[in-house]
């Protein structure tokens, strides 16, 4: 008998349902990561009990009813939450997205018939084992995704299953079982049911996979982002797909996979497609942020050749950047100058973790520049670490300092205010109180 080593919390909450002479089983993804080796994130549990007799059995003190139509009340047990929802049929799907009515039932093997996909439609119980009527132990085994049933009935009966289904795939890296994935393909414009905010919820995770590339199917995209035609311009969608696949899959990376997604949309393009996504404000900013320096447009960050050497536009910052094209790491004179400059101009307008991002993009675009964009990266981890200058805010000196000093104040306090700032970032002047005010006055006095 397969045995899996339950969470303490659900085997006390199983035991008690057990003992009020109940069925009771954990359910889905626990009992899935539990037989591949991996330790589950939640626990939920399905049971015989009603919902009014799991919230008598465990006193309302410790039950919330997350869900009561639907037979789920949620149990606090040793400081965590434990989803516990009676076995249910459900109805006809009108909207293709939520069940009509749901019919409580006395038989697991029933419940499990209505679940997406045989990985998820095991339950165990110490005193039962593994309960598996659909073959999920085999799927994982085979490392395969198929569905419960008739594919398309459990499309049609929830459109979300479908990017369910590529994010589960891309999640454990396995197959698609071949009838599944064709009526994925055939039922994808169904998600034009779903809402904005889980479709992003989905394709953020989906994303987040180790290789998402090759799970990013044409023919779901084309329904979710049209705008990026990856079914007319394939060649151009593969190529984004291998980007994407470069990025490392970090949660700190998921706006550069994004943006790597959404490239051919250029700024306005993906800010466009972020907010009907319903995407945050601060994702939506950060994306779109990578792809103005990343998208090759005016003042972004680019990579050229020139005499044979890896080269760089500098990140444009106002009225500080210099028009012409700065070497990486080659300048004459002083080692990795230009490097510095380039880096502290960058932490001049984003913070590090958004320069992480940028340079993690840009690698993943142009691979053979990986050497270049890391000592860029690790330049501006090393000045960040150091509270290197690179903002008017982080002079040694302020405005007031320059008006005591005879700089009037108005347009031009400011313009000496960034006069300075160059001359620090390219290492003419140090930033030093005495020095900067000696440089505004001469920069006052031209």
């Amino acid at each position: 008998m397969t045995t899996i080593k339950l969470d303490p919390g659900a085997a006390l909450l199983l035991d008690a349902l057990h003992g009020a002479g109940h069925a009771a089983y954990a359910v889905g993804g626990c009992v899935r990561d539990s037989l591949l080796g991996l330790d589950p994130h939640d626990w939920d549990l399905c049971t015989s009990a009603r919902p009014e007799q799991v919230m008598a059995l465990f006193g309302e003190e410790t039950c919330i009813p997350t869900g009561l139509q639907h037979g789920t009340v949620t149990v606090k047990q040793g400081g965590r939450l434990y989803e516990t929802t009676t076995f249910r049929t459900e109805g006809a799907y009108s909207d293709g997205r939520h069940p009509d009515a749901v019919c409580f039932v006395p038989d697991v093997r029933e419940d499990l018939a209505r679940r997406d996909f045989t990985l998820n439609a095991m339950a165990y119980s110490a005193e039962e084992g593994l309960i598996d009527p659909f073959g999920g132990r085999d799927d994982l085994a085979a490392h395969l995704v198929r569905a419960v049933g008739e594919p398309e009935r459990r499309f049609e009966e929830d459109a979300l299953r479908i990017l369910r289904l590529y994010r589960f795939a891309a999640r454990f890296g396995f197959a698609i079982d071949p009838a599944t994935g064709a009526a994925a393909r055939a039922l994808g414009p169904h998600l034009d049911c779903v809402s904005a905010e889980r479709i992003q919820e989905e394709l953020l995770k989906l994303l987040a996979a180790p290789r998402p590339g090759s799970y990013l199917e044409p023919a779901v995209l084309a329904v979710i982002l049209p705008e990026l035609e990856p079914e007319k311009q394939p060649e151009r969608f593969a190529e984004l797909c291998r980007t994407i696949d470069r990025i490392e899959p970090t949660a700190e990376n998921m706006p550069a996979r994004l943006a790597a997604l959404l490239c051919p949309l250029g700024e306005a393009g993906a800010r466009k497609a972020l907010r009907k996504l319903k995407c945050s404000n601060a994702l939506t900013d950060e994306v779109t942020a990578l792809e103005r320096e990343a998208g090759g447009g005016a003042g972004s960050f680019l990579l050229g050749h020139e005499s044979g050497h890896s080269i760089a536009r500098p990140i444009a910052c106002g009225n500080r950047v210099p028009p012409q094209r700065t070497v990486l790491g080659e300048t004459p004179g002083t080692p990795n100058t230009t490097l510095t400059v380039q880096a502290k101009r960058l932490l001049g307008r984003y913070e590090l973790p958004t320069i992480q991002r940028l340079t993690a993009l840009c690698s993943a675009r142009h691979p053979e520049q990986t050497g270049a964009f890391a000592a860029l990266r690790a330049e501006a981890e090393r000045l960040t670490a150091e509270n290197a200058c690179c903002r008017v805010s982080q002079l040694a000196v302020n405005g007031r300092d320059l008006m005591a000093a005879g700089v009037r104040p108005g347009p031009g306090l400011r313009q000496v205010l960034n006069a300075l700032l160059e001359a620090v970032i390219t290492g003419q002047t140090p930033n030093e109180k005495d020095a900067l005010l000696a440089a505004a006055a001469q920069f006052s006095a031209s």
